[in-house]
């Protein structure tokens, strides 16, 4: 196989006339010798996608995507080698699933691929299925930075409004997964030919209304990618919905079939996954690429996501109580940077689940929404995770949560003694006891090594940008051999402000106070 010139594809096959009546813009440029002693000939086929895609279905699977030539790959960043063989795949498979690890930059391989087929004509409008805390800062953000001369909104808020996004002009609307049941009459007429459906293993049970409404949006023309890095992550069985939705043909008709086959029943309610569970999720789900974090040599060393996380209305309800009493306390004062730190520490630990009452009792919060993302990335990690948390009582709820979710864990901060502290870093470093470790960054952000795990999550932002840069560096040491991802979870102004100025390196007092003037509303 040779590419000549970006505009041909040259092929050998022992039958020519079939590539010759199948592409009829094709035509036979010699005899080859094959082996055995028959006699085949060098085809040469014009190198479209429509092309492409036929000589994949004749067996030629190793002609790539023209959109790796073809195609000038828009926006302020230049694709990674895997993100452009992973754009190919999607743009040769209108049904398929994108299983790359977190952190791989699969969210603008999409992207670009579903611009390239835009540009083709191929398709017209995007839907964009993810979870409620990434609809902003990882779809929005990377549209902007990456198909800027495309019209994209969220249709999230209120029935009219997510209406009125969807029958806009638009040509990629973002929404999450339950605000699609609000608006699914409006999305069934509203010309979507792709739907990409990200953090899938959300509809991994095929009995729920969430996959019921979604399976009748995919029409026999429509594409439909399906991305999650956790295609399976409790138990083998998960894979039956995301593959009924995908292909159905890959799966048995009935759940009971496809369970049974993953899957063997050792008492009443226990199931255990039999030894050929895996083999046979792989070939549920397929077609399918996957890239992990180790593969992808080109990928930077440490990469950096937001997950936007809606506080709850009991958390958003004293937020906002709070931040109005700050405000007038502030109104035609001079703040000094002592206190704006003050302040807003609590306005994060309310973010964070659990405030100091003025007697020194802890009063906690409900922050469900931010224990289930944080459990969903866990859960999406490919090594362990650490999890750093500024308040003592925000441990508390994390490990109380974890645990609750079986997953293993333990804890450092500021009362846990020198040698029981060390004892964990042995048990977090060196064998499989731990899966997660929870650490106060100012009790442990310097000088020890837990590159034993690859994911950092921050489940609120510290002040101090030394803390911060040390803590993300426990797992960035000489011996780490995985790339690095660190997620800032946010659901609060002044967790959103702190991150920013974390990120941009600010750590002067004069950017404090103007960042809690804006915070309060004194801007």
């Amino acid at each position: 196989m040779e590419i000549v010139q970006d505009r041909a594809v040259l092929v050998k096959t022992r039958k020519p006339h079939l590539i010759t009546e199948v592409l009829p813009d094709s035509h036979v440029v010699q005899q080859v010798p094959l082996p055995y002693g028959e006699v085949g000939s060098t085809v040469a086929v014009k190198w479209t996608l429509r092309n492409t895609k036929i000589l994949h279905n004749l067996g030629f699977k190793k002609v790539p995507c023209p959109i790796g030539k073809r195609y000038n790959w828009p926006g302020m960043f230049k694709p990674f080698a895997h993100q452009v063989e992973t754009a190919g795949f999607l743009s040769l498979n209108p049904r398929c699933f994108c299983l790359n690890d977190m952190g791989t930059g699969k969210t603008m391989s999409v992207i670009w691929a579903s611009d390239y087929l835009m540009k083709l004509g191929v398709i017209k409008r995007v839907l964009i299925v993810a979870p409620l805390s990434i609809l902003d800062t990882a779809w929005r953000a990377d549209l902007f930075k990456t198909a800027m001369h495309r019209r994209v909104d969220i249709a999230h808020g209120s029935a009219a409004k997510r209406k009125a996004i969807i029958a806009s002009e638009a040509e990629y609307v973002i929404i999450n997964y339950d605000g699609i049941e609000i608006v699914h009459k409006e999305i069934m007429e509203g010309g979507f030919d792709l739907i990409v459906c990200d953090e899938a293993s959300a509809l991994k049970n095929h009995q729920t209304k969430r996959w019921k409404l979604m399976n009748q949006l995919v029409r026999p023309e429509t594409w439909l990618w399906l991305m999650t890095g956790t295609p399976a992550a409790q138990s083998p069985d998960e894979a039956y919905g995301l593959a009924k939705i995908v292909n159905p043909t890959s799966v048995p008709k009935f759940y009971g079939s496809f369970r049974d086959k993953v899957l063997v029943k050792i008492t009443q309610f226990k199931y255990v996954p039999r030894p050929e569970a895996q083999e046979i999720v792989h070939k549920a789900l397929q077609p399918a690429i996957r890239f992990t974090k180790e593969e992808c040599l080109d990928l930077p060393e440490m990469t950096y996501v937001d997950r936007e996380v809606p506080l709850t209305a009991q958390q958003q309800k004293y937020y906002d109580k709070l931040r109005q009493q700050l405000l007038i306390e502030a109104a035609g004062e001079e703040v000094s940077a002592i206190n704006a730190a003050v302040e807003m520490n609590k306005l994060l630990q309310i973010s964070s689940g659990a405030v100091y009452s003025d007697t020194g009792e802890v009063v906690e919060f409900d922050c469900a929404n931010r224990l289930n993302e944080l459990v969903d990335i866990i859960n999406q990690s490919s090594h362990k995770t650490l999890v750093f948390a500024n308040f003592t009582h925000s441990i508390d709820v994390i490990q109380r949560h974890l645990t609750k979710q079986g997953i293993s864990n333990d804890a450092i901060y500021g009362d846990v003694k020198l040698s029981k502290r060390s004892q964990i870093i042995d048990d977090f470093q060196k064998t499989n006891n731990l899966q997660v470790l929870v650490i106060q960054p100012q009790a442990a952000s310097h000088g020890i090594t837990l590159h034993a795990a690859n994911t950092v999550v921050w489940f609120s932002p510290i002040p101090s940008l030394e803390y911060y840069l040390q803590a993300n560096a426990r797992v960035h040491r000489a011996g780490q051999k995985n790339p690095c991802t660190v997620v800032h979870l946010m659901g609060s102004g002044v967790e959103k402000q702190l991150y920013r100025r974390l990120q941009n390196k600010k750590g002067d007092q004069e950017s404090l106070l103007a960042m809690y003037k804006k915070v309060i509303g004194m801007s």
